[in-house]
């Protein structure tokens, strides 16, 4: 198997992902599905699947609107893509699973989400003539700077608080003992 190239460049420790590779589901359905969801928590992203699944919300088409009808709400114009909203739920999750994996928190937010278009293999069967559709997913995913701050702030206020409490416990006692050899010294003495 080869190895994936992403179109995310920044791929570091602080980011985790999920390639889908040759996917079976439309690449222009998938293109909307990834529009919808860039820049978005994964907990809002994947409850706005369930939901798309579910038939509550659709998926706004802004691109390849040809045919597509009006829906309620904000949008002109949408569908509800179950087959790819499934298949693209599962990879967010599992993108999600991966950064859990590598120690991240739980707050994590859709950096990259992109759909390109795969090979079309020739079908078989009666629709031999046709093409199949594949798609290539990726998806990035980046833990929140919030989340960061609050992990890494808590452990280093505790450290800068008990520094100067052992410093000041130390310095007594070290009195403590030069006394004790003052007064070792004179009972010695006499």
């Amino acid at each position: 198997m080869t190895k994936a190239n992403y179109a995310y460049n920044d791929l570091n420790e602080h980011t985790a992902s999920a390639y889908g590779r040759s996917l079976h589901i439309s690449t222009k359905v998938s293109i909307n599905i990834c529009n919808a969801l860039r820049y978005k928590s994964v907990d809002k992203a994947i409850a706005y699947l369930d939901d798309v699944i579910a038939m509550k919300r659709a998926v706004p088409f802004t691109r390849f609107t040809d045919g597509v009808g009006h829906r309620r709400g904000p949008m002109a114009a949408g569908r509800y893509p179950i087959k790819a909203a499934e298949i693209i739920r599962d990879l967010i999750k599992s993108a999600a699973s991966n950064a859990e994996n590598k120690g991240f928190s739980e707050e994590l937010k859709i950096v990259h989400l992109c759909a390109h278009k795969a090979s079309t293999p020739m079908r078989q069967g009666r629709q031999r003539r046709r093409s199949a559709k594949r798609t290539h997913v990726e998806v990035v995913v980046k833990e929140q700077a919030n989340a960061k701050a609050k992990t890494k702030a808590k452990p280093v206020q505790k450290e800068a608080k008990e520094a100067p409490v052992a410093e000041k416990k130390a310095a007594p006692v070290a009195k403590e003992t030069t006394k004790q050899n003052d007064s070792s010294s004179e009972v010695a003495s006499k």
